[in-house]
C-alpha cells in the first residue's frame, strides 16, 4: 500500500508560467517575494506576516 498522498491539481500552463516567473533564486534558495505571494493568495501582504 502506498502511503504517500498524491494531489491531482490541474494547472493551466499559462498560470504555471506566471507562478514560475515569480520564483527567484537567491544564494542558492528558491524564493517568492511576499507581495507576489499575497497576490497569488488574494490577500494583503501584512496578512502573510501574521
Amino acid at each position: 500500500m502506498n502511503k504517500t498522498k498524491s494531489t491531482d491539481l490541474q494547472i493551466n500552463p499559462k498560470e504555471l508560467q506566471i507562478i514560475q516567473d515569480k520564483i527567484y533564486e537567491l544564494r542558492g534558495f528558491k524564493v517568492m517575494l511576499d507581495f507576489d505571494l499575497a497576490e497569488l493568495y488574494g490577500t494583503e501582504t501584512k496578512r502573510l506576516k501574521e
